[in-house]
């Protein structure tokens, strides 16, 4: 799916993406020993089909929860995509299997009715979050600035899904900056499957349906996004390439050299670099840090640093059409 798809998608409030069960298996993995004691809150599923539900439930004594949560925008329907025409929206609460087996039983999941519509940002579903340790699901794409700024301001613990180009938005590249939130650790290349309402208009490469007419897509650059730290992050890059002004040309506006594969970043050297934004896969926080983020450079200014609008690159004589991080490496 195209970033076009994506804008149009984020337009149209289309984006009602649901994950399989092993992209959330193959990241929650890194997390089990945070989760000891804990309520888990998924705010953004339907909660009796939900792979979010359907994980925590089904691992809930191996984790060691103290309660699971999920929500579910007006449905009160057990079809996994509604309409969203309900009057209410229900929430689940499950304390774990009283009957001795690790299979949740419906006896054992109390299902509430809500006041409203299950919106995550309802003062009903905020209580809810106030409740919650740590918050784990897929957010609407389309409102992720909104939903990760909701997750800051109550302090609370995440691990949720979202698209790489993300960290191109003001609000999220501070949070980035600051070492306040940072990608997850199962996702670094590619693109992910997910399933997608039967009444979703898709024309994209790489969207099929199963013997059932359940619809998937394919989306590219998705991440996982967190603020719960995993031992992978704090491990240097390995670096092995020696800088020379001919491999690594110097912007022509600015005094940091262009790098277009985060793997070519040169060892030796200790000025400002001009990296891709799939550089935040690799980052290790000890290891270099963060300054701005072009073409938006939200911070220049603040650090003192000259102001431009754009990068600009005598070797191409024309702007740089991609967006770059630029880095300094730490203790130089």
């Amino acid at each position: 799916m195209s970033n076009k798809r994506l804008t149009q998608a984020r337009r149209n409030k289309l984006d009602e993406f649901y994950t399989q069960l092993p992209d959330i298996e193959a990241e929650l993995k890194h997390y089990k020993q945070y989760f000891y004691g804990k309520i888990v809150l998924c705010n953004c599923d339907d909660p009796r089909i939900s792979n979010f539900f359907h994980y925590f439930s089904y691992n809930f004594e191996f984790l060691g929860l103290k309660k699971l949560i999920t929500t579910c925008y007006k449905s009160k329907e057990r079809d996994l995509f509604s309409n969203n025409d309900s009057e209410h929206a229900i929430y689940l609460e499950y304390s774990g299997n009283k009957t001795g087996g690790r299979v949740p039983v419906a006896e054992e999941i109390g299902i509430k009715l809500l006041k409203g519509d299950g919106d995550f940002r309802s003062s009903e579903c905020i209580e809810l979050l106030k409740q919650a340790d740590i918050v784990v699901t897929n957010p609407p794409f389309s409102l992720f600035r909104e939903y990760v700024a909701q997750l800051i301001q109550y302090n609370k613990k995440f691990i949720i899904l979202g698209n790489q180009n993300a960290i191109t938005y003001k609000e999220i590249f501070k949070l980035i900056k600051e070492n306040k939130i940072w990608l997850g650790a199962s996702i670094h290349s590619g693109d992910r499957e997910f399933q997608i309402p039967k009444n979703y208009p898709v024309t994209a490469v790489g969207h099929r349906e199963d013997v059932n007419g359940n619809k998937f897509i394919r989306v590219k650059g998705i991440r996982w996004w967190t603020n719960l730290d995993y031992q992978e992050r704090h491990e240097p890059l390995i670096l092995y390439k020696k800088y020379t002004p001919e491999l690594y040309p110097k912007y022509d506006n600015y005094d940091a050299i262009n790098i277009d594969k985060t793997a070519d970043i040169p060892c030796d050297y200790t000025g400002i670099m001009g990296v891709p934004i799939t550089f935040l896969d690799k980052y290790s926080p000890e290891q270099f840090e963060i300054l701005d983020l072009n073409p938006h450079f939200f911070s220049l200014k603040e650090q003192g640093l000259p102001k431009i609008k754009q990068l600009t690159l005598k070797s191409v004589g024309k702007k740089d059409p991609y967006a770059r991080i630029l880095i300094r490496r730490r203790g130089r």
